[in-house]
């Protein structure tokens, strides 16, 4: 049986755009996306962020009339990024190795998106980025534990806080590669022997 990771439909589409518009709003997603990983979504000016793009504030208006709307575009682009890896990963030869490369995608993910879901509380998005996200590692574990590589009885939404709690220790730290060394432990409870 080969599980299927559904990939989310994006938040604001860029497909119907002039070539120019397309470019500035990718060009404004990446820029808020870098801004909000160095310091955190309340520390940085919708103004900072034009002028990291290469564009006018009014430019970054007329995509996102709200900073809201704009920490929810960053959100939502970086989530479907996630979703169209894991569909790759689920079709990848080795699913133990396609687990480990999807757990280490997320690890990363949460700390990008730290500063994001705090100002995101209450938002219905984050809801259904979740949704995928879980999704995506069900899948992908399924996978891995039919072809024997991860132990029974392990559950998806205990990887999932496994790895944030990763994430969220490794960040305390003062240890650069103390994040994968917690993850490789993290894999080590969760593959079987064989895998």
């Amino acid at each position: 049986m080969n599980a299927e990771v559904a990939v989310p439909a994006k938040a604001k589409r860029a497909d119907g755009m002039r070539a120019d518009a397309r470019r500035n709003y990718q060009r404004l997603l990446a820029a808020a996306g870098a801004a909000f990983a160095e310091r955190g979504a309340d520390d940085v000016s919708l103004e900072e962020i034009a002028r990291r793009a290469e564009v006018g504030i009014g430019t970054l208006y007329r995509h996102f009339p709200t900073r809201q709307a704009l920490l929810e575009a960053v959100y939502r682009d970086q989530v479907d990024a996630l979703g169209v890896r894991a569909a790759e990963l689920i079709q990848a030869d080795s699913p133990a190795d396609a687990l480990a490369e999807w757990l280490a995608a997320l690890m990363a993910f949460g700390k990008a998106k730290r500063s994001l879901t705090t100002a995101m509380l209450d938002s219905e998005l984050l809801s259904s980025c979740r949704d995928m996200l879980y999704g995506a590692t069900d899948a992908l574990l399924t996978r891995a534990q039919q072809a024997g590589a991860v132990r029974a009885g392990v559950q998806g939404a205990d990887v999932m806080r496994l790895t944030h709690a990763v994430s969220l220790a490794a960040d305390m730290g003062q240890d650069p590669g103390q994040a994968e060394r917690m993850l490789a432990l993290v894999l080590g409870g969760v593959l079987s022997p064989a895998g």
